[in-house]
């Protein structure tokens, strides 16, 4: 419903921002992430959002960039995550830190984040395996090892970017690249962009 917002940044309380958008005030919740590129008050702002409806409140989520956004989305869709408990994996880790938690099956860097026991934590790498990361060795080529560059594109372009952005940044990979480090040197690449 509320796909994006623009306006004069006017208070921080983290997580909240108070952005006044032609006389209106909108109150927005941002990951620590997001808090950490802000203008300072007074200046304009740009932000990707979300727009989360329960039955007893509504909330704005605020965004920097669309891999934030999509993150959020994959991970209030999992059975008893709430929007407060995606805010916090976002804010206790980068998303390029939770595509690699997925892509491991590393539940040690989930439980780092304040609120996630080792539970859900086990629970969101299961949930979001093939969603926000791609599945470690299951593409093979005709040698039978990994198709390296085929997951990473898979995992791009699952984070929001073109196929033509995921082929451009697999260019950067050299050969023999886990499929890890693959995503990391294509994310690195596509941030320079």
């Amino acid at each position: 419903m509320i796909g994006r917002i623009h306006g004069t940044l006017i208070t921080i309380s983290a997580p909240k921002l108070l952005i006044d958008c032609h006389g209106v005030g909108y109150e927005v919740d941002v990951p620590m992430s997001t808090l950490y590129q802000l203008p300072a008050i007074g200046q304009l702002i740009t932000l990707l959002t979300h727009f989360h409806v329960r039955e007893d409140q509504q909330q704005l989520f605020g965004f920097a960039t669309e891999a934030e956004r999509h993150a959020f989305r994959s991970l209030i869709k999992i059975s008893g995550v709430g929007a407060r408990t995606a805010l916090a994996v976002l804010s206790g880790m980068s998303v390029n830190e939770l595509i690699q938690a997925i892509a491991t099956q590393d539940p040690g860097a989930l439980v780092r984040v304040p609120g996630i026991g080792k539970k859900t934590a086990e629970r969101l790498l299961l949930e979001l395996k093939g969603k926000l990361a791609p599945d470690l060795g299951v593409a093979q080529n005709a040698s039978g090892k990994p198709d390296v560059t085929s997951e990473v594109i898979q995992a791009l372009v699952s984070l929001g970017y073109s196929d033509k952005e995921a082929h451009l940044a697999i260019r950067q990979i050299p050969v023999d690249t886990s499929v890890s480090d693959g995503i990391k040197i294509a994310l690195k690449s596509l941030s320079k962009a």
